[in-house]
């Protein structure tokens, strides 16, 4: 897969991809809630005024993407000034995204057009994760993906099929593996649940996010079908990504050892895993989820409370 076709797919994704309420968003969260991890928190929040103002209390730091980096194609204003700070004073960071759509190669591009002073190790997504899964979950199975249009899979040990490329016949399907909601619908899904009712098989889910942020509102991302999947179809399927630990293990493996902290725009994800993997959270509210209304209310009717909240970082 090209560069030119990952940035097809985020338009595709964008553009196809419906939107809901921030409150529809947190609602169904909390309905899905006993899913998640178990974490426990701090039992108020720090404020502070940026990332910055707080580097001294940590070691190294684990990053989201949407919605504190970049809101889809576009870099959040002061992003890349911040990570040369951090580097500057010799803090490690690596980038952990739900993003699984495309390679971490091609992620490493993306951030680089977006100005962003990354290296390629410092990047860890979902799809990593999940791929390197996969053969320990089923051996030799033939997986069938749930991807955006033009998605490469040069980057799986294993076999890999587009399934809406693929043919009619989903019953030859062995394993479901769900990359991107880009092509995805609510017809297809109906076909989905009828496939999985009739013959059972494992569902891999590479991006757990039930929504994400984009410039033109909250998208459905693959963790809300797969959440629809185990309530219609009695599957369970298998999540990689945040707020699921072996995610949040192969990023800290890369930043290393010490008083860590997650900064991320999500409670249900970023702080809910972060703080499930004993790491320090950090909120940022002014570009992500909680971009449109004060996220104190959710905070005090999820009990999932950040170690500090800032605007931006």
């Amino acid at each position: 897969m090209t560069l030119h076709s990952a940035a097809q797919s985020d338009a595709e994704m964008m553009t196809v991809v419906p939107t809901i309420s921030l409150t529809r968003a947190y609602q169904r969260y909390q309905e899905i809630r006993s899913r998640l991890p178990g974490a426990r928190f701090p039992s108020a929040p720090v404020y502070a005024g940026s990332l910055i103002e707080t580097a001294e209390r940590y070691d190294g730091f684990l990053f989201d993407s949407f919605g504190v980096l970049n809101v889809g194609e576009t870099a959040i204003e002061g992003a890349a000034e911040c990570l040369s700070a951090l580097r500057a004073m010799g803090k490690p960071f690596c980038i952990l995204t739900n993003a699984a759509s495309y390679t971490s190669e091609i992620a490493y591009g993306k951030y680089r057009r977006l100005g962003l002073d990354v290296r390629r190790e410092e990047i860890v997504s979902s799809r990593d994760v999940a791929l390197a899964h996969l053969d320990g979950l089923a051996p030799d199975l033939r997986w069938s993906a749930i991807c955006a249009s033009g998605d490469g899979f040069e980057d799986a040990a294993v076999g890999v099929i587009d399934l809406l490329d693929a043919g009619d016949d989903w019953s030859r399907a062995e394993g479901f593996l769900f990359l991107s909601s880009a092509r995805w619908t609510e017809v297809l899904q109906d076909r989905l649940v009828s496939e999985l009712l009739m013959n059972p098989r494992p569902v891999v889910i590479a991006n757990p996010d039930l929504i994400a942020p984009r410039e033109d509102g909250l998208t459905l991302e693959p963790g809300w079908w797969a959440h629809d999947l185990q309530d219609r179809a009695g599957v369970t399927p298998h999540f990689f990504g945040k707020p699921f630990a072996a995610a949040f293990e192969n990023a800290i493996g890369r930043v290393g050892a010490g008083r860590l902290a997650m900064v991320g725009d999500t409670l249900h994800t970023d702080i809910l895993g972060g703080q499930a993997a004993g790491l320090d959270t950090i909120l940022v509210t002014r570009h992500g989820l909680f971009a449109a209304e004060p996220v104190e209310p959710y905070i005090a009717d999820s009990q999932i409370v950040p170690t500090i909240i800032i605007p931006f970082i």
